[in-house]
């Protein structure tokens, strides 16, 4: 069993190095991450220049990329035996809701759907590493039970582990994606030449946040997996669509 590790927070993210070492014991761990914070990068590839991977001193690989970059890399030949699983992780903060548009986090995980095996991404409650073993712990739970699991193709696991001592953890629960309100408005800055920048700001509160959503479950102290597939199309408009068409024709 092989399993190629990525991130979006970057080679030297304690997450990252927590999720190696809970996985190592379990199977044969290859890991590739971009060599800076890569946050909200979400599926994008770098198409205007050379990735140049770099060989670390613990064995990992760092690259000037994004996440998808990572495991697109990892997948495609840069290393000596195709992995079987993708897990991405361990994020140092939520990945809940619409987050997932974003995450480079989810993102890499994403890239590894043309493996036979389902991928996972982690998320952490916390940029804090007080109980980061908490999610290292379910992360090797979850990713050992795997081959109990009957999903179809290009599937994904994302899992968000609230920020408590393991001993805290109330379990873990199925959930859906729930949805946050839209962010705050940019924070316009400007610099000592006069020139005018602007930060993006932080994401919305959960709107719909209710029982059944992820939100709700890490609130509750509970770990949230919810199931993703990259296939966005809306079955459920054809009717609506064809009717519209057909007047348009």
């Amino acid at each position: 069993m092989r399993i190629l590790i990525s991130n979006d927070d970057g080679v030297s993210a304690p997450g990252l190095a927590a999720l190696y070492g809970a996985l190592t014991g379990y199977a044969e761990c290859a890991v590739i991450a971009p060599d800076q914070d890569k946050s909200g990068a979400s599926s994008s590839l770098t198409l205007d220049r050379p990735l140049h991977p770099h060989h670390l001193d613990n064995g990992f690989i760092s690259l000037n990329g994004t996440p998808t970059d990572c495991v697109h890399l990892g997948i495609h030949g840069l290393l000596e035996q195709e992995p079987d699983m993708v897990v991405s992780g361990i994020n140092m903060g939520a990945n809940l809701g619409d987050d997932v548009l974003y995450s480079g986090t989810v993102a890499a995980a994403l890239e590894g759907r043309f493996l036979l095996r389902p991928s996972f991404a982690f998320s952490f409650l916390s940029r804090q590493v007080d109980n980061l073993a908490t999610a290292a712990h379910y992360a090797r739970l979850l990713v050992e039970a795997h081959e109990q699991l009957d999903l179809p193709p290009r599937t994904v696991l994302n899992v968000n582990i609230p920020n408590l001592p393991l001993e805290h953890v109330r379990g873990v629960q199925l959930t859906r994606l729930g949805h946050r309100t839209r962010a705050a408005a940019p924070v316009r800055v400007v610099d000592p030449r006069g020139r005018a920048g602007y930060w993006i700001a932080a994401a919305g509160d959960a709107e719909d946040g209710g029982p059944g959503t992820d939100f709700h479950a890490v609130m509750q102290g509970y770990v949230s997996i919810t199931p993703l597939q990259l296939d966005r199309t809306y079955q459920d408009g054809f009717n609506s669509l064809n009717t519209w068409l057909e007047g348009i024709a």
